[in-house]
């Protein structure tokens, strides 16, 4: 996917909700006015890619608790130049869980857009991040790396005990109403 191609899969991307479709428009802007979106050294934001997580049955979500920001969270990472978001959300998922998707989809499932506080003289930015749903085995080992303190595989009713953030209820929403 190129940055064109993105532009061309956001227009035609259906929002969930009202504050969504303000991201979107956002995101639209974004992409259109910076060709280095997809490099963190853009210092006002860069986008991202991650990865809602899901058990077989689609009634667990996987969650890492991440070090830096210490949340809990769903996999992702930057893109680091790399302009295809799909590729990238699932390099992060078998980089930060170690889990292959037995069933996965190139069609964007979340968007949003969340600031990320100053930390060792970067300052605050935002990060557009592109999200994609991919379904593991729930039995597949479990791989820890340097950015996850912790790993859940959470019901989703239980997810707001670990994250009640907008950002994550509103994935966990939209699996409940398919």
């Amino acid at each position: 996917m190129t940055r064109k191609e993105l532009i061309d899969t956001l227009i035609r991307y259906v929002a969930f909700n009202s504050h969504e479709e303000k991201m979107k428009s956002r995101f639209l802007t974004f992409v259109r006015n910076n060709e280095d979106c997809f490099k963190r050294e853009l210092l006002i934001g860069h986008l991202t890619a991650s990865c809602w997580v899901m058990n077989e049955k689609k009634d667990e979500v996987l969650l890492i608790h991440h070090v830096k920001l210490d949340k809990w969270l769903q996999p992702g990472g930057h893109c680091d130049r790399d302009e295809n978001v799909y590729r990238v959300a699932k390099k992060e998922l078998e980089e930060e869980t170690g889990l292959i998707p037995i069933l996965d989809n190139n069609s964007i499932f979340d968007l949003d857009i969340h600031t990320i506080p100053e930390r060792k003289g970067i300052a605050e930015h935002e990060h557009f991040d592109i999200r994609f749903l991919f379904v593991v085995n729930r039995l597949d080992e479990l791989v820890y790396n340097h950015e996850t303190k912790g790993m859940k595989w959470l019901k989703l009713n239980d997810i707001s005990n670990y994250n009640s953030e907008e950002s994550v209820l509103r994935m966990r929403d939209k699996v409940n109403i398919n």
